[in-house]
């Protein structure tokens, strides 16, 4: 149950005035109005959060997947828990821990002695939200088993591979202050994920909200008691990516999307740069929001909008800028109020 700085925060959505071509998607009973109710129903559970629910929403319209990066105790696994439920989705929880193997996340398969075959066991990661509980206390191989899940959405044990369900996103966790008998994500599962969201402490009058909660009996394990209810589904989840996929993108909104990716790669404090792979995740976050702002087009502004946490985890600070204190945010935020924004 936290805030955000507002540097981390994305703007609030919906728009005032929905553009037309989404304006019947957003009508009572459309995807559009179910999809932002979830917010309403996860805060039932979770004490603001609501750029943090918009993001994990962008990445579920835009078929990827989210790292959330908190400290112990800001209600980061609870924030899953309670999106899946408003959203009626299937959702399994893996501890990550340093004896955990990858058979554990994907399956395996097991000897049935009465027919003598070897059958498959789905893993966990068999589901519709996987909630990967501190990835970074993993070894790499583990964290490697995700990959093909991630990018493919599917899994491939001895040879044959298995498509999970539809929608399919890995919401991963990780402490950034804890750094004993934790292992560095590696830059090919950084690129994986769509969103890096940082959760902050809250402010002192969240904090208190959280506080009352608790001491009128709030049970953060019965969100049923907590009130958080259905008020979505697969079926909408589905027409509303339609609906994004429909979002239109002008050429110089384009051209600023590559723009800033370029301009990360020439940044004398950043050593690796955002890939076009990162670009057209960009891209595909600022569509996203579009669509949940209620434009049925995308602006300078929500590329802005959705530049630190789609690029943030996607470059590498010099090791000289570390020393020197200097943060990817930062840089981030220099480059955008350098690179010429399309009028």
């Amino acid at each position: 149950m936290t805030a955000q700085h507002p540097e981390t925060q994305l703007p609030q959505a919906p728009a005032a005035a929905p553009d037309a071509a989404v304006q019947q998607q957003a009508a009572p009973g459309g995807p559009a109005a179910a999809l932002l109710q979830v917010r309403a129903e996860v805060a039932k559970a979770v004490v603001g959060q609501e750029s943090t629910v918009t993001g994990l929403l962008i990445a579920l319209l835009a078929g990827g997947h989210v790292l959330l990066e908190g400290v112990p105790g800001v209600a980061k696994t609870l924030l899953v828990r309670a999106l899946s439920a408003a959203l009626s989705l299937d959702t399994k929880r893996v501890q990550f821990t340093p004896d955990l193997m990858p058979g554990d996340v994907t399956g395996s398969l097991v000897y049935d002695a009465r027919t003598s075959e070897f059958t498959f066991r789905e893993g966990p990661v068999f589901t519709n939200i996987l909630l990967a509980d501190e990835i970074n206390r993993t070894p790499p191989k583990t964290q490697a088993s995700l990959l093909e899940a991630m990018e493919e959405h599917q899994v491939s044990v001895d040879g044959v591979s298995r498509k999970l369900p539809a929608p399919f996103m890995v919401a991963a966790t990780q402490n950034p202050v804890e750094y004993e008998g934790t292992y560095p994500l590696p830059e090919a599962q950084l690129d994986r994920f769509l969103l890096k969201l940082s959760m902050d402490l809250p402010a002192r009058e969240e904090e208190m909200e959280v506080i009352r909660r608790h001491s009128l009996g709030f049970d953060p394990q019965d969100l049923r008691a907590a009130g958080v209810r259905a008020v979505a589904g697969a079926a909408d989840l589905a027409q509303a990516r339609e609906a994004v996929a429909r979002v239109g993108v002008a050429a110089e909104v384009l051209a600023y999307v590559v723009d800033l990716a370029r301009a990360t790669r020439t940044a004398p404090s950043f050593q690796l740069g955002v890939s076009p792979r990162g670009a057209t995740a960009l891209l595909k976050c600022a569509r996203a929001y579009a669509w949940l702002c209620g434009r049925g087009f995308v602006t300078p502004d929500d590329v802005k909008a959705l530049a630190l946490p789609a690029l943030r985890h996607r470059v590498s600070l010099r090791p000289e800028a570390e020393m020197d204190g200097v943060t990817a945010d930062g840089i981030l935020h220099s480059i955008l109020a350098t690179v010429p924004v399309p009028r």
